[in-house]
């Protein structure tokens, strides 16, 4: 049970709106606009490599069956790319010592939530590290763009005590009782639509050519 909630911590529509919601928190300030976009912009690139790797595994079948991989976990880099700089931004306070502490709280949720993706069968390890990796890569490319933890924007006390409460309350709230999003269904049926296959490429079919292949191989030998 407790790995089931952890796992909905990284699904996209709780993440998502929660990230809108921080980067609108960035936007209030004039000279924090640049990290807002560089954010979103560098979270798209993410998702949308995620999206390529599993369509590329299901619709044509490219993984690395020697490392079990099938595809970028898109719930570890959801939560890697958004949780560090969640916590960062929304924390009140200029204390850059603080920050770094949200940091690496948030990026502890991340790997949590990777490791929550094992244990629920949803993703092999190798597919996990890359979801934490390529997440981690954007977290890293806007502190290194903006420097976000020497400085976020000041904020009215209402803006700085509320927008931490009601996100609080959001990812609290949302995987106890809100729907599941059935990501996987809808990145199945384009991979189908793109490559034209009746049915999408498994990961027990990559396996199973892998050891059949490894088989033969051994037997030429």
């Amino acid at each position: 049970m407790f790995w089931h909630w952890i796992t909905r911590l990284g699904e996209v529509q709780i993440l998502l709106p929660a990230a809108l919601l921080a980067a609108w928190v960035l936007v209030l300030r004039r000279d924090s606009r640049r990290t807002a976009g560089i954010w979103l912009l560098c979270l798209g690139l993410g998702i949308v490599l995620t999206l390529v790797s599993k369509l590329a595994f299901m619709g044509w079948g490219l993984g690395l069956p020697a490392f079990n991989f099938s595809g970028v976990s898109g719930h570890a880099m959801m939560a890697s790319a958004l949780y560090p700089m969640l916590l960062a931004t929304l924390l009140p306070g200029s204390c850059a010592a603080g920050r770094w502490c949200a940091l690496g709280v948030g990026a502890g949720l991340a790997v949590l939530v990777g490791i929550s993706r094992v244990h629920v069968g949803a993703h092999s390890w190798s597919e996990v590290i890359a979801g934490l990796a390529l997440g981690g890569a954007v977290t890293a490319l806007v502190l290194m763009a903006q420097g976000l933890p020497r400085g976020v924007p000041r904020m009215s006390l209402r803006t700085a005590v509320g927008v931490p409460l009601a996100m609080a309350a959001w990812l609290t709230m949302m995987p106890a009782f809100g729907p599941a999003f059935n990501s996987h269904s809808m990145v199945t049926q384009w991979s189908l639509r793109l490559s034209g296959r009746p049915t999408p490429y498994t990961r027990s079919e990559m396996l199973r050519d892998y050891r059949q292949r490894a088989a033969q191989g051994a037997g030429s030998a």
